[in-house]
């Protein structure tokens, strides 16, 4: 299923400077198995899950609504009976924003808590610096967030989208609204180097030139020389791979220097509806690539919505992320009782074709590559902070993480 790749080495800032390097590389397919045997214990009548995500730092902004969602699905599921009849008992550990932290933890989940799954993480340099640690370990991973691709292991499953589920989309509809110039704005590191590295070779195909690309570190809140850079090139667009409370002071920037929707739209990757309001500005007529809005129509969006709100409050809006980490951890239970045990190879053996009726929209599980198919959503931000759906893919897109079917991507190229 997966080709193999060298052993790496676990631990904390090893394996995130280990995950990093091969980050540079164009992508891996992972899947070398490991002989550590598992700790899990399911004898009994609970059974252990990690969460880890960051409730502090710079990405608490984002992260936290996803620990919302997991505590809410835990809570159902527990209600309904658990998974094989064993109730979840969750492990909750604190990703500090940080991927050495994220990685120190996830071993400390795996090999000291001995939970039989982890779901989290947010950046993809916090997902690089976990996925040696969960191979070494043979445990799993549920990371719910979308990312730059050109990855799969047999011991992650990404319920987030993949690039051409939410990148090549979002260039879609960029061309079809006539967008002749893009600027790039994004966090300095995995995520955004890589989706950019992305969308120069696709706007090549499409005609679409880049004016400009600038990039700030993840936990910097300044971007007002970047911004002038912006306002100088007067693009049709700017692309945002801005990930964090680092949007806020980009958006503050970006008004402050007269732009607007109206002259330079953003659109952006991942700010949601939990971020919209905490921006500063009215960010109203700007947009955003996601696959799930709350905004979104169906019976069981509708649910969804209603049991988050009354378990948190009638203020607190629904996301793509939270909604994906959602629909992960009922995966995971159809995951473990389609092959009637916890056990990482029988999960893995029996996962293609696995699906799940998510608020999204009936998801289903690729099982050569972990990912899952996915509608594509374009939504235009209205004065409520929701979204507005203007574009969308006739139907879910199947999962090519490695841009296998994209004659103009090569991955050698810069």
């Amino acid at each position: 299923m997966f080709e193999s790749r060298p052993r790496l080495v676990t631990g904390t800032v090893l394996a995130f400077t280990a995950a990093l390097s091969l980050s540079a590389c164009g992508g891996t397919k992972s899947g070398e198995s490991s002989a550590v045997e598992s700790c899990v214990d399911t004898s009994g009548d609970t059974v252990k899950l990690g969460f880890l995500n960051s409730t502090s730092g710079a990405m608490a902004i984002s992260e936290q609504t996803v620990r919302d969602s997991l505590v809410m699905a835990i809570d159902e599921i527990n209600a309904d009976g658990g998974i094989l009849g064993k109730k979840v008992e969750p492990v909750a550990e604190d990703g500090a924003s940080d991927p050495a932290i994220f990685a120190e933890k996830i071993e400390k989940l795996l090999t000291g808590d001995c939970v039989a799954a982890v779901f989290g993480g947010w950046t993809s340099a916090s997902r690089k610096a976990m996925l040696p640690v969960v191979e070494a370990n043979k445990g799993l991973l549920f990371y719910p967030v979308q990312y730059e691709g050109l990855e799969a292991s047999e011991n992650i499953y990404y319920t987030g989208a993949t690039t051409n589920q939410q990148i090549i989309p979002a260039m879609d509809f960029l061309k079809s609204e006539g967008v002749k110039t893009l600027f790039l704005a994004g966090s300095d590191y995995v995520f955004p180097r890589t989706a950019n590295k992305i969308i120069k070779q696709y706007a090549e195909e499409l005609g679409i030139e880049i004016v400009g690309e600038e990039y700030v570190p993840l936990d910097d809140d300044d971007w007002t020389t970047q911004v002038a850079k912006i306002a100088a090139a007067k693009p049709d667009f700017v692309f945002n791979t801005i990930n964090g409370s680092s949007n806020v002071g980009f958006v503050k920037a970006y008004y402050e220097q007269g732009l607007g929707p109206d002259n330079s739209p953003i659109i952006s990757v991942s700010i949601a509806e939990e971020e919209a309001p905490a921006m500063g500005k009215d960010i109203t007529g700007q947009y955003a690539a996601w696959n799930y809005f709350q905004s979104v129509e169906s019976p069981t969006n509708d649910t969804f919505i209603e049991a988050f709100q009354a378990k948190y409050g009638d203020d607190r809006p629904t996301s793509d992320p939270m909604e994906a980490a959602y629909t992960s951890l009922y995966l995971y239970k159809a995951l473990v009782e389609k092959a009637g045990s916890f056990d990482v190879d029988e999960i893995n053996a029996s996962a293609d074709g696995v699906t799940f009726d998510a608020p999204e929209g009936t998801v289903t599980i690729d099982g050569e590559n972990h990912h899952i198919a996915k509608t594509a959503l374009i939504g235009k931000i209205n004065s409520d902070n929701q979204f507005d759906v203007v574009w969308s893919s006739d139907s879910p897109v199947e999962p090519d993480p490695f841009l296998e079917g994209y004659s103009w991507w090569d991955p050698s190229k810069n």
